[in-house]
């Protein structure tokens, strides 16, 4: 039975509210995520997904070099315990209807982030999910 902490990215990158657009892309493509969690000084203020910018900001024409990502962030975090299983983390974001969920140790400090393609990996890696979540060859 894999636990959270087995199956998560333990790899976090933070970027401040007033971060632009443009740069947060950069960052993710650089590091190749598709998240980044968002902070307002020493406060953890959301979570930001490639989906996010492409729903929120470049679907409504938005200028991607003035606009911050503290603008468009999804405030509402969900969190999860690293000992969780994998498949509570699954039933987590089957509930909520979303694709990520930070993790975090029994004291509620970040530690990590899950995806649904780090779960397709390990619970089932011959689902077509699996396939496109893990890196191509040479990458």
């Amino acid at each position: 039975m894999y636990r959270v902490t087995d199956v998560m990215t333990k790899q976090v990158v933070y970027l401040p509210a007033e971060t632009p657009l443009d740069e947060a892309a950069r960052v993710m493509k650089e590091s190749d995520i598709g998240d980044v969690v968002v902070t307002d000084g020493a406060t953890l203020a959301g979570v930001l997904t490639d989906r996010d910018i492409v729903v929120r900001a470049v679907a409504e024409g938005v200028d991607p070099s003035t606009t911050t990502i503290g603008s468009i962030i999804t405030r509402e975090v969900v969190m999860i315990e690293q000992h969780c299983t994998a498949a509570e983390a699954a039933s987590l974001m089957r509930e909520r209807s979303i694709r990520r969920v930070l993790v975090c140790d029994n004291e509620r400090k970040l530690v990590g982030i899950v995806s649904l393609g780090d779960l397709a990996i390990q619970l089932d890696p011959d689902s077509a999910l699996s396939d496109i979540s893990q890196a191509p060859p040479n990458s």
